[in-house]
């Protein structure tokens, strides 16, 4: 897609309002700590949008507006409506980006696009998590090295309940020893979904240099391709002569 990317970065924003260890990690909430340095790339426009407001900030208007749409949720995914998360499906199945990250595995939107159940292992140990790029030349893995290190995460672990991706970019290792698909891509309709592993909410990982990298190279990734080509339903006649 050439020209500006229009970012919509939403969030619970529920963590955050509360005193402790996350109001303390992200002051203004994860989803401005993520729009934060996405503002800083030039080809970007970004916005923000949490649960709490009207139509959760998704109106039809910010959704027309929005080339890609980040995901942060946690402790409310059953609050998100069921008409908004229709029209965010639709929004994506016509070309719109989403990025989910961490616990956005089980967001509303995430299993419909899914079709599964999304369910995984965890543990909160603080344990370090080393991510591999498992496809070096995929765009999202652009400017990375062989792999790079959290030193303080939460685990996830297989089995993650996905359908198999189209690509697999990164895998995690961690301390105890378990593995996890953790970048991966999907095609759905005329959009692109990428789910990203990291992003507990307790450790400042959305400040990691790298996190920001693969973000950033995500929205890119994600962002519509005009083709010309759009889904039609219709009953034509031959294109030769039958």
């Amino acid at each position: 897609m050439a020209g500006t990317i229009r970012v919509t970065v939403w969030n619970e924003f529920r963590h955050e309002k509360q005193p402790g260890r996350v109001r303390e990690v992200y002051p203004q909430g994860i989803h401005e700590a993520i729009a934060d340095f996405l503002r800083a790339e030039p080809d970007m426009k970004v916005r923000t949008a949490t649960l709490d407001e009207p139509e959760h900030g998704l109106s039809d208007k910010v959704l027309a507006e929005t080339d890609v749409l980040t995901w942060w949720g946690h402790m409310a995914h059953h609050e998100v409506r069921d008409d908004i998360v229709d029209k965010v499906h639709n929004r994506v199945l016509q070309g719109m980006g989403l990025l989910a990250f961490h616990s956005a595995h089980f967001s509303k939107i995430f299993r419909k696009l899914m079709g599964t159940s999304c369910t995984l292992k965890w543990r909160e140990a603080a344990e370090k998590e080393r991510i591999w790029v498992v496809q070096p030349g995929h765009p999202i893995a652009r400017g990375l090295g062989e792999y790079f290190e959290l030193p303080h995460t939460e685990m996830y672990g297989e089995l993650f309940d996905v359908p198999q991706p189209d690509n697999l970019v990164f895998i995690s290792w961690f301390k105890g020893g378990e593995v996890f698909r953790s970048g991966l891509c999907y095609y759905r309709g005329c959009g692109k979904v990428f789910y990203f592993r990291p992003g507990h909410e307790t450790f400042p990982i959305f400040k990691d240099a790298n996190v920001q990298r693969v973000i950033i190279n995500a929205v890119r990734w994600a962002a519509p391709v005009e083709s010309g080509v759009k889904p039609k339903v219709t009953n034509p006649g031959p294109l030769e002569e039958l």
